[in-house]
């Protein structure tokens, strides 16, 4: 009988849960009512979880020592899944950041103080990151909203990091295969030891197979990593504010830019940071990975797209994916910038993925509701029918709502959106127009670049020749703006490299006096890749360009009274290069319009327009 006791418990269990039994009628089981798992008292007594580590065998060799790098992995499960042979999903994070990280000092980033073109000064490399043995817990994230709701919690370290084998690649294959092993050793496909070098096994008798993972910026990516392997047993995700391309970090349409508030990181500078692996492989990872693979690939002097950062965009590999994907995301999220979920929001639509999306109008973090979670993974993980995939797609937390009150749309961008052509006329260095209808031979204006001058300063200033800014007459009505915006512009510089930058302004100026950030959003482009992404070249200086390129993505409305406004400028303090200024930008007002995505689009723009 103990041989198929399990089979016997799992067999009722599934009674259990088609039944839809309280836990009262059996308290050793899951439990679900109105399609989301339940907390059961008797999971929920930390004294009597399970606790206990391992290394997981890859199929990789990052070190170089000859052998399969192992990743460190922790387990929280319900005592039930010892002593009554329960078999449970898994929640699983992932992270570069269990472990210890390094310093923001400034001299460990790159200096934005330099000419374009020019290759720039390094900075210094920190001192290695002290190692860490965190057993046989590596963090507490997801255990206490998921343990006594019936899932086990799975964490591991990522390569080269904590107790993990490997190196850290920021991107690399080993960062998508690594949790993959974790998975397929939750489904008996790989194998887990005691320890980092011996051979003692450690099976996951208690796992269903069945995994959902999540986690918040680069405890977000792995998961997206994971599901581009197509590894079975991963069956649904919820990244939050992820980076999906290591490129759209740290470049823009062929201009070196820096996360928001993180001037002068780059690829190796992240590298550094989360680089808290086995001492013993360190001056392999850094020869081959960091000075070698980074230092000739990532390109800091153009900023054009090439097979490194190809090989680190995971819109790429999406072509085996199969994991229903909850994406989360803000729209003032200028680290990880809301471009990174809507390109792989629309691709996994595409792909015919089960798939929603969860925004609301904060910074960088913030998860969908933890009902809204919920409903997801015991709709994937345990196979509940509650509906979920007949729910909206599109969930946004409308300005002054709380973010657990999310607003439902039938998908995003709202379906009922559509481009509205702006044309810019007046003075710019004021304020000019920005109108439905071209005015037409508004000739040329002129700006400085400085890059002294913050956004904010530029987009307050009453007359400044440093930008140029166009506004729209004062809205009668609120406007809902949902999509992605983007720009034709036509441009020359008096130099061979010119930075630009454009900022969507809601005016006027109130110092985030208003319900939503003043900055609408934003985009920058590099003028050399004017013909191709990943070939540029020189400016002629004084011929112009035409260059068409998109903004980042929003679902916001801007209420009346308000203008909407375009700023052009050259320089940004905040995320560009810092080349000296005097650089003079000439835009041809003439050739150079916005593309708004507003609801209603052209029928209502300029009249009463209701939010939808």
């Amino acid at each position: 009988m103990p041989v198929f006791f399990p089979r016997i418990f799992a067999f009722s269990a599934l009674l259990t849960l088609s039944a839809g039994l309280t836990s009262a009628d059996d308290p050793k089981v899951p439990v679900f009512k109105d399609g989301e798992a339940q907390i059961v008292p008797e999971f929920n007594n930390p004294a009597d979880w399970v606790r206990h580590d391992l290394w997981v065998e890859t199929e990789f060799d990052s070190d170089g020592d000859g052998k399969l790098d192992r990743m460190h992995a922790d387990v929280t499960r319900q005592k039930q899944t010892d002593t009554e042979g329960l078999k449970v999903a898994v929640i699983y994070e992932s992270s570069p950041y269990y472990a210890g990280t390094g310093t923001n000092e400034p001299q460990f980033f790159w200096n934005p103080r330099h000419e374009l073109n020019a290759a720039p000064p390094m900075h210094v490399i920190p001192t290695p990151i002290p190692q860490q043995s965190l057993r046989p817990t590596i963090s507490e994230s997801q255990v206490s909203v998921w343990v006594p709701r019936g899932f086990a919690v799975v964490h591991s370290c990522s390569p080269g990091t904590g107790l993990s084998q490997g190196c850290p690649t920021v991107g690399g294959d080993n960062e998508s295969l690594a949790p993959k092993a974790v998975i397929d050793w939750l489904n008996g496909r790989a194998k887990g030891f005691t320890t980092p070098d011996q051979n003692e096994e450690v099976k996951a008798f208690w796992s269903t197979g069945k995994v959902g993972m999540t986690g918040t910026s680069y405890n977000g990516t792995i998961p997206l990593a994971a599901a581009t392997t197509g590894v079975e047993g991963l069956e649904a995700i919820i990244p939050v504010a992820p980076n999906t391309s290591y490129y759209h970090y740290y470049r823009s349409h062929g201009l070196v830019r820096h996360p928001g508030g993180y001037m002068g990181e780059d690829i190796d500078v992240l590298y550094n940071f989360i680089h808290s692996g086995p001492p013993d492989h360190r001056a392999f990872c850094n020869e081959n990975i960091r000075d070698k693979e980074m230092k000739t690939g990532f390109d800091r002097v153009t900023g054009d797209y090439n097979a490194f950062w190809a090989g680190r965009d995971y819109l790429n590999d999406m072509g085996s994916m199969k994991a229903a994907l909850l994406m989360a995301h803000a729209f003032n999220d200028w680290n990880v910038m809301p471009e990174h979920s809507v390109r792989i929001y629309e691709a996994a639509k595409a792909k015919g993925l089960p798939v929603q999306a969860y925004f609301h109008q904060g910074g960088h973090g913030g998860p969908p509701p933890t009902k809204q979670m919920n409903r997801w993974f015991t709709r994937y993980l345990y196979g509940i029918e509650n509906g979920v995939e007949k729910d909206p797609r599109s969930w946004i937390v409308r300005e002054a709502d709380a973010r657990e009150q999310p607003t439902s749309y039938a998908d995003y961008p709202h379906p009922e959106a559509k481009p509205v052509i702006l044309h810019v006329s007046g003075q710019g260095a004021q304020v000019g127009q920005l109108l439905a209808a071209a005015t037409p031979d508004q000739g040329t204006q002129t700006l400085i670049d400085n890059f002294s001058f913050s956004g904010a300063s530029l987009a307050k200033a009453e007359w400044t020749n440093h930008r140029l800014l166009f506004a729209t007459p004062k809205l009668t009505e609120p406007v809902h703006l949902s999509g992605t915006a983007s720009i034709k512009i036509r441009v020359s510089s008096n130099k061979p490299a010119a930075n630009l930058s454009v900022w969507l302004v809601s005016l006027p100026w109130t110092n985030s006096e208003r319900i939503t950030d003043d900055v609408i959003t934003r985009g920058w482009a590099d003028p050399q890749n004017h013909s191709s992404l990943e070939k540029s070249s020189p400016l002629v200086p004084c011929q112009f360009y035409d260059l068409n390129f998109t903004l980042q993505p929003d679902d916001q409305v801007i209420q009346a009274g308000e203008q909407i406004g375009l700023m052009i400028f050259s320089s940004d303090r905040d995320f560009t290069l810092w080349p000296d200024p005097g650089t003079a930008l000439t835009v041809d007002l003439d050739a150079t319009s916005l593309a708004l995505p507003v609801v209603g689009g052209d029928a209502a723009w300029g009249k009463a327009m209701p939010v939808k």
